[in-house]
This record gives structure tokens, C-alpha cells and sequence, in this order.
């Protein structure tokens, strides 16, 4: 079943570049599903740090997306464009968007949808599109993290670090995470870390080094950068792999390169959003084939920390510039939500 769909919707618009006080809801017209896409009526969209930085005016959407912020959504498809075959009105689906997902409506190219996993609401499958993808992308796939490799994700209670904990340690890694309090070291524990590192009072090279006798960790998930950098350097193993996926701390470093040399390390990074559909259907099918099972039987979730209504957003983005969140933090769009 399906309602009609609206002439008009309501978003979240970013007035001007600045604070979370410039998102203001505004009304729009629904757009229409072009060959390819799919519009889906929005339950719930996840925030992310992106959000944030495109908000600022540092994150400009690539060319031809939504300047509506929202990477990712969860809802019920509304209308199919010519040339889907995979999906029909009416099906649950959760979506990675270049943009577009604070809105009651939002158009995702076919390929970038997947179903919303048994046992999951909409809320919860609105966490999944944007972490999993990047965490896939990057530990999985760039960083080719094995079974029983050692595995060092940064920001563990963020969303990207609360998923990765869970996915390397499904996967058969040993798991490190830092975090900035004892609380959110122990959530990090829960969720499968091996050794959380408290990084306001502890040092997560030393303690590396220590807990895998020297010999440093096979894979570092990074979103911190700065002097950091240099520092993941030291704690990779010989033929350990850097994944730096954002800079909290400053993207300019100042690198003796010489050590990376001698241990046959690599540092790599990536974004997602920019990347052809074709490349983001690519990390679609194994999340489909190896991780939603694992969401299904209950081994994987998404972390949960707090909901806002979508005319709440503003306040959404306030919780996620304090860093107290561990986990997800989503927006609920309409009764749906």
C-alpha cells in the first residue's frame, strides 16, 4: 500500500553557512525519481559529521546532489523511476544519498538501496547506510583487514567507530578502540573491543605496543589526523595499513616517512560521497551477502544514542558538536518515524 505522494514537503535547509541555528525547516516540492532512482518516503535519517561540515560551508554536495543535507535514510519506497527492476512501491528500504535525507521525501539511486534488516525499525536502519558503507569500504576492502589481524579504530563510540568495533571483531580481529572517557571505553567493550584506550589518560601507542608485544597493529581506521599521523605510524605493524577517512585534528602533517619505508606500511584514505553509484553498488552487495545476516541473527547493531523530530535538527547537530553521544544519532521524519 502507498499514500499519494504530496505535491510539497518539508526539509531542513542550511540558511547560510554557520551555526546549528541556520538549519530551518522550509517547504520544497517532492522531487521525481529519474531512470535509475528510486523516492522514498522518509521515516528517519541518520546525522554525521559530514552534515555538520557542509553545514559550516567546508563540505559543498557534488555536483548534481541535493543541497539538503542527509547522507543516508530509512523508509518506504514511494515511486520507482524507469529502468528499477529491484525495487517496487511499498518495499522497506534504507539508502546511502549524496544528500537530500532531511527531508519527508528523497530520492537514492536504485543500486544504493538496501532492505531494512528483519528486526530492525526504521530509526535503527536509518543508522546503517553511512557507517557500514564506510567502514566496509575502508577496513574491509582498502585496508583488506583479515581474521586474525590485529585492528585500531580511533573515536570508538563514535557511529564509524561503534560499527567497526563490531564488524572487525565479527570477522575474526583482534580489536583496540580509543575513546575519550571511561564510559565510553566500556561501551566500546561491549561492543566487542578487545582493549578500549582511554586516550585523555593513556598513551595508544604505548599501550599497543604492549598488548601485541611489540609488534604494533596490522590495521588503523582513522578520523582524528593532525599529530595523530604520525603516531598510528608507530603503533602499525610491518606491512600495517593506515585507512584516514576524515581530519578532526587538521588534514596538513608534517611526516619523517623514512620508519613507513622500513616497515613496508601503507597510508591510504578515501571519501564516499563523491564516488560513482557503480562504486557504492560494489559495497552494497557484500554488505548485503556477509554483514545484514549478521545484523538479522543479532550479532551486529546499530548504536543508538538519541532521536530528534527533523524540525529538531538543529539540536541534532548541538548533541554531535559536544561528542557526548556514543553511537547514532537520528533524525524521525512524521508519524512514520
Amino acid at each position: 500500500m502507498s499514500d499519494a505522494i504530496p505535491a510539497s514537503m518539508t526539509v531542513i535547509e542550511i540558511t547560510q553557512p554557520g551555526g546549528p541555528e541556520v538549519l530551518v525547516p522550509k517547504s520544497r516540492p517532492v522531487p521525481q525519481p529519474a531512470p535509475g532512482e528510486v523516492l522514498i518516503a522518509v521515516a528517519a535519517a541518520g546525522v554525521n559529521r559530514p552534515d555538520l561540515l557542509q553545514r559550516e560551508g567546508g563540505y559543498p554536495p557534488p555536483r548534481g546532489a541535493s543541497d539538503i543535507p542527509g547522507l543516508e535514510i530509512a523508509g518506504r519506497v514511494a515511486a520507482v523511476g524507469p529502468e528499477v527492476d529491484e525495487w517496487k512501491v511499498g518495499d522497506s528500504v534504507c539508502a546511502l544519498v549524496t544528500g537530500g535525507g532531511y527531508a519527508e521525501y528523497c530520492l537514492a539511486p536504485a543500486p544504493q538501496c538496501l532492505p531494512v534488516p528483519k528486526g530492525l525499525d526504521m530509526t535503527q536502519a536509518a543508522a546503517l547506510p553511512e557507517t557500514f558503507f564506510t567502514v566496509w569500504s575502508n577496513v574491509f576492502d582498502r585496508a583488506r583487514l583479515q581474521p586474525d589481524e590485529s585492528f585500531l579504530v580511533h573515536g570508538g563510540s563514535s557511529g564509524i567507530g561503534t560499527t567497526a568495533i563490531q564488524l572487525a571483531h565479527q570477522f575474526g580481529a583482534t580489536v583496540f578502540a580509543t575513546a575519550g572517557s571511561d564510559e565510553k571505553c566500556a561501551a566500546c567493550k561491549e561492543l566487542g573491543a578487545d582493549r578500549a584506550i582511554n586516550y585523555r589518560s593513556e598513551d595508544f601507542v604505548e599501550v599497543v605496543k604492549e598488548m601485541t608485544e611489540g609488534t604494533g597493529v596490522d590495521v588503523i581506521l582513522d578520523m582524528v589526523g593532525g599529530d595523530y599521523v604520525a603516531r598510528n605510524l608507530k603503533a602499525l605493524a610491518v606491512e600495517g595499513r593506515l585507512v584516514q577517512i576524515a581530519f578532526l585534528k587538521g588534514s596538513k602533517v608534517e611526516l619523517n616517512l623514512m620508519p613507513m619505508m622500513l616497515k613496508r606500511q601503507t597510508l591510504t584514505g578515501s571519501t564516499l560521497r563523491a564516488r560513482p553509484v557503480v562504486d557504492k553498488a560494489a559495497i552494497a552487495r557484500p554488505l548485503k551477502e556477509k554483514v545484514w545476516p549478521l545484523i538479522e541473527a543479532g550479532k551486529v547493531k546499530p548504536v543508538l544514542h538519541a532521536t530528534f523530530a527533523l524540525a529538531e535538527a538543529a539540536e541534532a547537530h548541538r548533541l554531535m558538536e559536544s561528542s557526548a553521544h556514543i553511537g547514532k544519532i537520528v533524525l524521525t521524519v512524521g508519524a512514520s518515524g
